[in-house]
């Protein structure tokens, strides 16, 4: 019984960005991708690949999105289904590598 509960909240707050981009062509009063493009000034072919789920929407492209619709961050995260509260960023992207820059400019002649 859980579990059926568990996965039917999960499918309610599934990734879609087409509800994203729709309910900011109404927002912005636009009539299509075409337009919406032209206003995000970014390529048509971008709206099309995140439409087709071929390209995530990237942290720029969600800040031009607010600039342009006046929508919070969170509320376009809302939008397309994305429900974190948290973003955590890799540990990974911040490690120096080994034998980095330090040793090297450390060596005696």
């Amino acid at each position: 019984m859980n579990e059926t509960k568990e996965n039917s909240a999960q499918d309610q707050y599934q990734y879609d960005p087409n509800n994203l981009l729709e309910s900011l062509i109404e927002k912005l009063n636009l009539k299509n991708d075409a337009a919406l493009s032209r206003a995000l000034e970014v390529a048509p072919p971008l709206i099309s690949k995140i439409r087709h789920r071929r390209l995530p929407v990237g942290a720029s492209l969600l800040i031009r999105m607010h600039e342009v619709s006046q929508l919070s961050i969170r509320d376009l995260r809302h939008l397309m289904g994305d429900r974190r509260t948290k973003f955590r960023i890799s540990d990974k992207q911040f490690k120096p590598k080994a034998g980095g820059a330090m040793s090297s400019s450390t060596s005696a002649p």
